[in-house]
């Protein structure tokens, strides 16, 4: 079982699950809690083979590691904390399984926050995962992840970030980093079938006007979508929960607060 935490206001408010993003833990959202708190129940999970979780990455998993499989395991995850139906937050990676749990049983899915989102591989972003497989087995994988963190969040703006992901990333274990990195080669395909079956469940994201890989390709792949609202952080990068929290909790608390007002 994934290691979890449970927050509850009570049982009359609305539950709202947290997905960290490849190398992170829950850890990334420590700027959010004290808010969300007030607001909603809370669920924080540390997926397979990353914080708390980081003794599961060792044991054999399945062929077929999928991001499919990964979003069943969460699914087991809320049956197992008593949460039928939530808001999710994912951040990075982490969003591209939130919009995969909400194609596989969208009842559960009640609205998606997506942090810096992945929407579309561009050319750059596909150089650097190319280079990545090419280098895999060869350097140690935080050298890897470094490098990443820097590329995706180069900035001295994004130092924290940064930081945060490389921390968290050391409790990762070298088998469960390289299923991750195999897992980016089902991105392009995956990705595909989700732009073209785009989901109607209430959508907001949050991007930095510095995320130089992931900004674009969002405002393109949002076009003329229904229930989709995107907001743009100034001065900020990749993770915007981290470098602009205040705006960050206001933007997306108020979301989450209309769609539990429109239920009723």
């Amino acid at each position: 079982m994934l290691y979890y935490k449970k927050i509850e206001l009570h049982k009359d408010k609305d539950w709202v699950v947290f997905i960290h993003g490849a190398g992170g833990s829950s850890a990334v959202w420590f700027k959010q809690i004290k808010y969300y708190r007030a607001h909603f129940n809370l669920l924080l999970i540390d997926l397979r083979g990353h914080g708390k979780s980081a003794h599961l990455g060792n044991e054999p998993r399945e062929k077929n590691y999928s991001f499919q499989s990964i979003s069943e395991e969460v699914f087991s995850t809320l049956d197992h904390a008593g949460v039928e139906k939530a808001h999710f937050l994912g951040v990075s990676l982490g969003t591209i399984i939130v919009r995969q749990m909400s194609e596989m049983q969208k009842e559960r899915v009640s609205s998606m926050v997506l942090v810096g989102a992945v929407t579309y591989l561009n050319f750059k972003s596909r150089f650097w995962v190319t280079l990545g497989r090419v280098f895999k087995n060869v350097l140690p994988f935080m050298w890897l992840y470094r490098l990443f963190a820097f590329v995706i969040m180069p900035s001295k703006t994004h130092k924290e970030s940064r930081n945060v992901f490389i921390t968290e990333a050391q409790k990762l274990c070298q088998r469960e980093f390289l299923r991750w990195f195999k897992l980016t080669g089902q991105l392009s395909t995956l990705l595909e079938k989700l732009n073209k079956n785009p989901s109607v469940i209430p959508t907001l994201y949050v991007m930095g006007e510095q995320d130089y890989l992931m900004l674009e390709p969002i405002k393109k792949s949002i076009q003329n979508l229904k229930n989709t609202t995107l907001h743009i952080a100034k001065e900020c990068g990749h993770v915007v929960n981290i470098e602009q929290p205040e705006e960050f909790n206001e933007v997306s608390i108020s979301f989450l607060n209309n769609q539990q007002l429109a239920r009723y």
